[in-house]
């Protein structure tokens, strides 16, 4: 009677481990900015939403506005420059990260040529 055949997958060596932590610390990194992309863009959508029913009452009337965990007291003449200014800081600092992320898909794509990666279920290219 024959012994069992070695069709089991091989133990990937200390080297193929640290590249494939390597690979994958990198996705996290993007997956981390994406994440952050996505919560900074609602926080975006919130500021937009507040602006526009600011714009629609008077600049005298006051209004609310949550700084850190404290609830303030202000007019709108005073809190709607202070929301566009937060809004467009926003929106720089999405568009930057955008770029962080495209720069860190290209690092990824590098990665896997040069070190030969191939994901399963992925297509050949």
């Amino acid at each position: 009677m024959a012994g069992p055949t070695s069709s089991a997958p091989q133990r990937p060596t200390k080297q193929q481990e640290e590249i494939i932590r390597g690979f994958q610390k990198l996705r996290q990194e993007q997956r981390a900015m994406v994440d952050k992309v996505s919560e900074l863009t609602s926080e975006i959508t919130e500021h937009k939403n507040v602006i526009s029913a600011l714009e629609k009452v008077d600049s005298s009337r006051k209004c609310f506005r949550m700084i850190n965990q404290a609830l303030v007291e202000r007019q709108v003449a005073d809190v709607l420059p202070e929301l566009l200014l937060t809004r467009g800081n926003l929106e720089s600092m999405v568009e930057k990260l955008q770029q962080q992320v495209e720069a860190k898909g290209k690092e990824i794509v590098e990665y896997k040529t040069k070190h030969d990666i191939k994901i399963q279920g992925e297509p050949d290219s």
